[in-house]
C-alpha cells in the first residue's frame, strides 16, 4: 500500500471519522495513555495523530507534538485544539512518519496508535520511532494484529486485497514490523480486535 493510497482513504473517511471511528477506537487511545505513566514535562510524540480525538486525553503537564499524513484529517485536529484550548498541544504537522524530520532523540515517549498497518514499510516506520525517541524512553503501539484463530485469520487475509480502499492492511503480521530488530511485550488485549504493544530495542521474540 503507497502512501498516495492512504492519504486518499483518509480524504474519504475525515468528514465522518470521529461519528465512525472514535468510539470504536476510544478505548485503545485510553489505554496506551494509561500504559504510558507520562510524569510533569515529558515531551510525547503522537504518530498519526488524526483528527486529534486523542489530544484531550493527555494530562497537561506533558508537551505533544503529533504527526500525519492526512492533510484533512490534520485540519480537523487543529480546530479540536483551539476549541478545547490544549495549550499543551506543541505542534500538528504534515508529516510521513517513515522520513520523519525530526532530530534523533527527540521525545521522552512515541506513540503510534492505529498506524502501523497503514505505512508501506513498517519496519522502517519502528526504525524511525526509536531514532526520534531517546534511548531511555518508551515505545508504545496500539495496533490490530491477525488473529491466530484460523477461520478470522482467513478473512483478515481475504480482504487484504482491499487494502488500498480500506486505507490499512487487515491481515497485518507483527513479524513485518520487528523485522528481528526489536522486543515486542504485549501489554494488554484492548478488546479481540486491538493490542496495547511496548517495543523496546534489541534482538528479541515479538509475544502476542
Amino acid at each position: 500500500m503507497q502512501i498516495e493510497s492512504v492519504k486518499a482513504a483518509y480524504r474519504r473517511y475525515a468528514a465522518v471519522y470521529d461519528a465512525v471511528f472514535g468510539p470504536v477506537l476510544q478505548p485503545g487511545r485510553k489505554a496506551v495513555l494509561q500504559a504510558l505513566r507520562l510524569r510533569p514535562g515529558e515531551r510525547v510524540l503522537e504518530v498519526g495523530v488524526g483528527t486529534g480525538l486523542s489530544l484531550p486525553l493527555y494530562p497537561r503537564d506533558v508537551t505533544i507534538t503529533g504527526i500525519d499524513v492526512s492533510r484533512e484529517m490534520l485540519e480537523k485536529a487543529r480546530s479540536r485544539v483551539a476549541r478545547q484550548r490544549l495549550a499543551n498541544v506543541e505542534a500538528l504537522l504534515e508529516m510521513d512518519a517513515e522520513r520523519m524530520s525530526f532530530a534523533d532523540a527527540s521525545f521522552d515517549k512515541v506513540v503510534a496508535m492505529y498506524v502501523v498497518s497503514v505505512v508501506p514499510e513498517p519496519a522502517r516506520l519502528l526504525a524511525e520511532l526509536h531514532r526520534v525517541c531517546k534511548p531511555q524512553g518508551d515505545i508504545f503501539i496500539v495496533n490490530h494484529v491477525r488473529s491466530s484463530n484460523p477461520v478470522v485469520g482467513a478473512v483478515e487475509k481475504s480482504l487484504a486485497r482491499f487494502s488500498d480502499q480500506l486505507g490499512f492492511h487487515p491481515d497485518f503480521e507483527l513479524h513485518s514490523l520487528v523485522n528481528g530488530s526489536a522486543r515486542v511485550e504485549h501489554i494488554s488485549n484492548v478488546n479481540f480486535f486491538w493490542k496495547v504493544m511496548r517495543v523496546r530495542n534489541g534482538i528479541g521474540t515479538a509475544h502476542r
